[in-house]
């Protein structure tokens, strides 16, 4: 409330007898109600309604392993997609060391963030710990499962395995992606890494987790596919 308002109703509230000054506070008290309920119904209709929840469900790549909190992959990917004039809370719910198995038992208290949207980046500790594809293919398949039972749109990362686990692993590693997405008519981006893996100036020394670079990298190429995800009415 402005300065002058509060002064001139000091003022008018001197000169009230007690009846006056009764009818005046009710009038007052009733229009800051009025205005406090406006509020609060504006901004839950914006939360429910009008403001994508992107949770980043995956491992060290989207967790920002080795890299200062603003370079990580979710932190940078909100700033664009806002720049862009996108209105999206992009939420971090990447764990180092993760697998599928373990995306998949830390489900539901990751939930409590409410998305109303899903980014699953898993799989690449699956692959480094050369677990039957076949495994992999369960567990994130009871995760796409879990999120659309529960109204939540869901988009697939993919992952490629490394030549040295051979062809047969190699091949069935990479169509599981495919295939969930097909079976559950869900976004695919097909390689999380691409345009970083195997590229030295964009990862970190250990060669396999990006750099702030990098993950700029990742983001700009991804940035179409994930604004296309949150504008889907589907």
């Amino acid at each position: 409330m402005p300065l002058s308002t509060v002064i001139y109703l000091a003022k008018s509230w001197a000169k009230l007898d007690y009846t006056h000054r009764y009818n005046l506070f009710a009038r007052v008290l009733k229009r800051w109600i009025v205005t406090a309920v406006t509020l609060l119904i504006s901004s839950t209709a914006v939360y429910s309604g009008t403001a994508p929840r992107l949770m980043i469900l995956g491992d060290s790549l989207t967790a920002g392993y080795g890299l200062p909190q603003n370079q990580a992959f979710p932190v940078q990917l909100e700033a664009a997609l806002r720049a862009r004039g996108n209105a999206v809370t992009v939420i971090n719910a990447g764990v180092s060391g993760d697998t599928t198995a373990g995306g998949l038992a830390r489900l539901d208290w990751a939930l409590a963030s409410q998305p109303t949207h899903v980014l699953v980046e898993l799989g690449a500790n699956d692959m480094l710990r050369a677990v039957d594809p076949d495994v992999t293919r369960k567990h994130l398949d009871a995760i796409i499962e879990k999120l659309k039972s529960r109204g939540i749109k869901v988009m697939l990362a993919g992952m490629y395995a490394t030549p040295n686990l051979g062809k047969l692993y190699t091949d069935n590693f990479r169509a599981l992606f495919t295939d969930l997405s097909q079976k559950h008519a869900v976004m695919l981006y097909p390689f999380f890494l691409s345009g970083v893996a195997a590229v030295p100036r964009l990862n970190l020394e250990d060669g396999m987790h990006p750099n702030g670079s990098g993950v700029a990298v990742i983001v700009e190429r991804m940035l179409p596919s994930i604004e296309k995800f949150l504008g889907d009415k589907e």
